[in-house]
């Protein structure tokens, strides 16, 4: 039996007053619901769906979002992306994203949840133009707790890409087992399920904001910081619970908004079901 092959290209463009989705392309399960414009004509919203609700061994989905100058997107997904028991085929899914000159991308999906059995290669790839923003977060979970069913065979690989004007600014990359050495680690993940990373790609950020960044608390065991280079702020979180991995960068999300996006963080509804 042979994967699904998915496909969904999107590009956007500014057309005043609104941003306006200007091409839609999709082949397979994979497909984009319409604009929306909770919070004004300038930021569309949109919901990327893979109506079957998991990947599959063999299954491919290729993703690319391109924004033309001046846009504004948020993008987000309607639930958790299940990686499903592989049965000796390889499952990917890659994203390949474009942005001009004083675009501001939102890609904010909900987590991957890694089944036992699972093999799986995820990675995004950003070019981003001049003074372009980019903001993201990815959050997986090993297993499902929940379901008593723990991560023992399998494969997962995760990496990130973030270019400005060509030159290379952010790359993040791991390759975890059911065996690898840095889920235990006092340096890795000591044993923890869960675990995620935020980025945000603008300028550099000020000081009294990263102070309130890290300022963000969470009253569980759980690990978080951030920190803040040049070109590249990132949060990260090792825990036990998704939700509250997601709850701990929208808090992150609303410091960062108003200053990259001039404006207040304003939930997408699908998050709220």
């Amino acid at each position: 039996m042979n994967g699904w092959n998915a496909s969904l290209k999107l590009e956007f463009a500014y057309r005043s007053p609104f941003t306006r989705l200007i091409k839609r392309q999709h082949q397979g399960p994979l497909v984009f619901q319409k604009v929306l414009y909770p919070e004004g004509q300038d930021t569309a919203h949109g919901l990327i769906v893979h109506p079957p609700g998991g990947v599959a061994g063999g299954d491919s989905l290729d993703i690319s979002f391109q924004l033309n100058d001046e846009s504004q997107v948020l993008l987000t997904t309607p639930g958790a992306t299940k990686w499903y028991k592989s049965l000796g085929r390889r499952a990917k899914q890659s994203i390949h994203i474009q942005q001009g000159q004083e675009t501001v991308l939102e890609w904010l999906p909900q987590e991957n949840i890694v089944f036992d059995g699972a093999d799986a290669d995820i990675s995004t790839t950003v070019a981003l133009s001049g003074n372009a923003i980019f903001s993201t977060w990815e959050i997986t979970c090993l297993g499902r707790k929940a379901s008593g069913e723990s991560w023992q065979n399998g494969r997962l690989k995760q990496c990130t890409e973030v270019f400005r004007d060509e030159k290379l600014i952010w790359y993040d990359s791991v390759v975890l087992r059911p065996d690898s050495p840095v889920l235990s680690s006092v340096s890795g993940l000591r044993d923890r399920l869960v675990f995620g990373n935020m980025i945000l790609a603008a300028s550099e950020l000020p000081q009294d904001l990263i102070k309130a960044c890290r300022e963000v608390a969470l009253s569980s065991e759980a690990l978080y910081g951030v920190s803040a280079l040049p070109d590249i702020f990132t949060a990260r979180y090792i825990g036990d619970c998704a939700q509250e991995a997601r709850q701990y960068f929208e808090a992150i999300w609303s410091c960062l908004r108003p200053w990259y996006a001039a404006k207040n963080a304003v939930r997408p509804r699908i998050w709220a079901t």
